[in-house]
């Protein structure tokens, strides 16, 4: 069709195929797939992420799989896929919310922030020579009440009460589904959250591969635990 090959619409990020896909978005998203699972809840009090981390060799320094970062003291982030790529926007989300404090001299919402990644995130679906992001964010936190978005490769921003992304999250989203309710506390938040892991990943869960961020909503504050406070919630099962 007009001188395109099959092929064109596969390779391009800039081309649409005859029924309206971007092929390349679609394998951006199959990169998140193939990553290790992250939970993200809001919770009456709060927010909280828990993510695994993928240990695949003994060698491996637990540390250095770092799955959780702080953009601002409210606001925090896991991400799904391609860890390098995640980084890359976490830059982005840090430098926003600090010119946000520069220009309002206030915090920055998280929706907000959200929205600044997710709009650079569809930038890269649209010009040739670049790739999309193969990663999905989850991005939490508090401001004038707990807050949880998901930034998806093609740019797509959506809020949830909890929700999942990485490998397993048909599983993980049809148990929250079951379990969710509105008045559940950040520590409730984070049971549900390690069952969810327990359920539906094949290693067993431990403070090395395993991280947790908690956002008060009292304190508008966010902190990521040490790996001995999260062995405190691994030994409450």
């Amino acid at each position: 069709m007009y001188g395109v090959s099959p092929q064109a619409y596969d390779r391009a990020i800039t081309v649409f195929s005859p029924d309206g896909r971007l092929f390349q978005v679609e394998y951006a998203k199959e990169a998140v797939k193939r990553g290790a699972t992250a939970i993200g809840i809001t919770a009456k009090d709060g927010a909280v992420l828990v993510a695994f981390k993928s240990i695949h060799s003994k060698l491996v320094m637990p540390a250095s799989l770092k799955k959780v970062f702080e953009v601002d003291s409210h606001i925090v982030v896991t991400a799904s896929g391609l860890i390098a790529d995640a980084r890359r926007l976490v830059d982005v989300a840090r430098m926003d919310a600090q010119r946000h404090r520069i220009t309002y001299n206030e915090a920055p919402t998280v929706e907000n922030i959200s929205r600044s990644v997710c709009d650079l995130m569809q930038v890269y679906t649209q010009y040739g020579g670049i790739r999309p992001f193969g990663v999905s964010l989850l991005i939490a936190g508090v401001d004038s009440e707990p807050r949880l978005f998901e930034a998806e490769p093609s740019g797509a921003m959506t809020a949830y009460k909890a929700d999942s992304i990485g490998a397993n999250k048909k599983e993980v989203d049809d148990l929250l589904e079951k379990h969710y309710r509105d008045t559940m506390t950040t520590d409730e938040a984070v049971e549900l959250a390690l069952e969810a892991l327990r359920k539906t990943q094949d290693e067993k869960l431990q403070q090395e591969n395993v991280e947790i961020s908690i956002c008060d909503l009292k304190n508008k504050k966010c902190r990521t635990l040490f790996d001995k406070e999260v062995a405190r919630y691994l030994k409450k099962d």
